[in-house]
């Protein structure tokens, strides 16, 4: 499974939604889980993005999937980072 870094930064409809029923972000986090891609962390954050959130998924094309479908409300824009291990890189740098 890869790793993935998600940058949310929700909408105003986003943070209307999440203001009158705060259960909501778990809730899509299910929803995410239910597309194949499990989520291992996640933070609320100050700053330019409102969430951090680190994900495993089977490859690219299914995290795409995800982070498209979750934009499609209107609710949440996403930047969605593959994250590579640091061994897994320094071994890449060694040869």
């Amino acid at each position: 499974m890869a790793t993935y870094i998600l940058l949310s930064t929700i909408t105003e409809e986003g943070a209307e939604t999440i203001k009158e029923n705060p259960d909501r972000i778990k809730e899509v986090n299910r929803e995410v889980e239910a597309m194949g891609v499990r989520v291992l962390s996640q933070y609320a954050v100050l700053g330019p993005y409102d969430f951090v959130t680190i994900v495993e998924a089977p490859d690219n094309e299914t995290v795409a999937r995800m982070s498209a479908e979750l934009a499609s409300r209107g609710t949440v824009k996403i930047m969605t980072l593959p994250a590579i291990p640091i061994d897994s890189f320094i071994a890449r740098l060694k040869g």
